[in-house]
């Protein structure tokens, strides 16, 4: 048992590391599949069931895809924006089930190659009901929020925006449709020097 909670405690800290990256602040060459799993890590508390909330499933269909120069740190805080966001969302509506896909609460994580435009595509996709045009229109806006006074800022979404398109040449696209969930797309070009 003890061994078990030191390998847990090593599993921490090695995933706190590799999310942070404080020692580079240049881009390296990366397998962003591991900031991935580094953010599920230090989230899991959240998407594990407790109290009124139910377990949230955390799936994740990795594509074959090289390694990605990138700014790693930056890059796996967005992940975690989006991620939190997807756990927030989920638990502001945890009781709410008549509009769901399903009654499970699945975050599904997609890596993929688009090989028409050479770009990595990662997708982050929730089983809510979705969230409707009004709302999507504003989500990159800087203070612009749905949660309630005092459990969010509304910055995440809007740093996440800059790090993907400003910092990395990429895009950042919120899909969205009511009965269906919502989807985020995270697309960075493969080649960086342009």
């Amino acid at each position: 048992m003890v061994l078990g909670g030191s390998e847990r405690i090593r599993e921490i800290v090695l995933s706190l590391r590799n999310f942070s990256r404080l020692d580079e602040a240049e881009k390296k060459i990366v397998d962003i599949h591991e900031g991935i799993d580094s953010t599920l890590l230090i989230l899991q508390h959240r998407l594990k069931g407790h109290g009124k909330h139910q377990e949230i499933h955390g799936i994740k269909e990795y594509g074959n895809i090289p390694l990605i120069e990138c700014y790693p740190g930056q890059l796996n805080q967005v992940f975690m924006n989006i991620i939190a966001n997807a756990i927030d969302a989920f638990e502001m509506d945890n009781l709410d089930y008549k509009n769901r896909i399903n009654t499970d609460n699945i975050i599904t994580i997609r890596t993929n190659i688009l090989q028409e435009n050479s770009q990595l595509i990662i997708e982050i996709k929730d089983n809510r009901p979705g969230i409707t045009e009004n709302i999507t229109k504003y989500l990159f806006d800087p203070f612009f929020t749905t949660k309630p006074v005092g459990k969010g800022t509304g910055l995440g979404l809007s740093i996440s925006y800059k790090i993907v398109v400003e910092k990395h040449g990429g895009e950042l696209k919120c899909l969205s449709e009511i009965g269906k969930g919502t989807s985020f797309l995270i697309l960075i070009p493969l080649d960086q020097t342009k």
